[in-house]
């Protein structure tokens, strides 16, 4: 399987002496990833680094093949974008469609087709009435959803997320969840930075967890959080699930509510 991202004993610090990130060594395939971790431990300075916004003090990442330090955040946005966590930090358009056109216009996609493709992603962020709405006349909620639709109308073959849940409800939440899934689905890889340990245990198939700029757990992301003193150690709790189980003294660490139903289920009908 080919590699998206390959980053090799990478090292960065705002100011000398104090390392944010202290030898990242990873690997990135198509499996979707989340990288979790206290405020504080690298995660949207590693994303922001991804992206070539920031460039690497010594070590290197490599993205489809093309070394970082070598290219712009404009070179590499036709291979990833990033969605922010806080979006008033990426619109600036006075229009929702004229926002979400802009990445794929700047990217070189003919006019027409940068409007079909921006009005396909608000369509799958429920947006596609909001066209000549100002952003910043919407919510916060409604201002993210913009910033994800900006990022999947440029069509890129990786897609990070920093908080893609920020400020949404449930049915927000599940929206994002599916269209994460139909992102992996179309072969992309898809990295997200999260606090929301329930959304990351039901969402994504890898899971890495940065403690003081180095990496402490790295796997499966059952298998991660079965590791619930390393989690600890990194300051991290598991998933509301998870902890349910483990209380109730199953040894199979659960990832979703499903899988904890139909667990229980089966175990009373054996004990039946």
């Amino acid at each position: 399987m080919n590699s998206s991202i390959v980053v090799e004993d990478l090292h960065f610090a705002y100011n000398k002496g104090e390392e944010v990130l202290k030898g990242i060594s990873l690997v990135f395939d198509r499996r979707s990833t989340a990288i979790i971790g206290q405020n504080g431990a690298g995660k949207t300075t590693f994303a922001k680094l991804l992206k070539g916004l920031l460039k690497p003090d010594s070590g290197s990442i490599s993205i489809k093949g093309i070394d970082t330090k070598n290219t712009t955040a404009a070179g590499l946005s036709r291979h990833i974008g990033l969605i922010f966590q806080n979006p008033n930090d990426q619109i600036f358009k006075s229009n929702v469609l004229d926002e979400v056109m802009f990445g794929p216009l700047n990217i070189m996609k003919e006019e027409k087709r940068a409007r079909d493709l921006a009005l396909g992603a608000l369509e799958k962020v429920g947006l596609v009435n909001e066209l000549e709405q100002n952003p910043y006349d919407l919510t916060l909620s409604q201002r993210k959803l913009i910033a994800i639709a900006s990022v999947l109308a440029m069509d890129t073959e990786i897609v990070i997320f920093d908080e893609p849940t920020i400020a949404q409800d449930h049915r927000g939440k599940e929206m994002i969840k599916g269209i994460i899934r139909e992102l992996v689905g179309m072969g992309k890889l898809v990295l997200t930075i999260m606090h929301d340990m329930d959304f990351v245990a039901e969402t994504f198939e890898r899971t890495i967890v940065f403690s003081q700029g180095q990496v402490a757990l790295d796997g499966s992301t059952r298998e991660v959080f079965t590791q619930e003193e390393l989690l600890k150690k990194a300051g991290l709790e598991r998933p509301h699930v998870t902890r349910l189980g483990a209380k109730l003294g199953c040894s199979h660490t659960f990832l979703t509510a499903e899988e904890f139903v139909s667990f229980a289920k089966k175990s009373d009908h054996r004990g039946g």
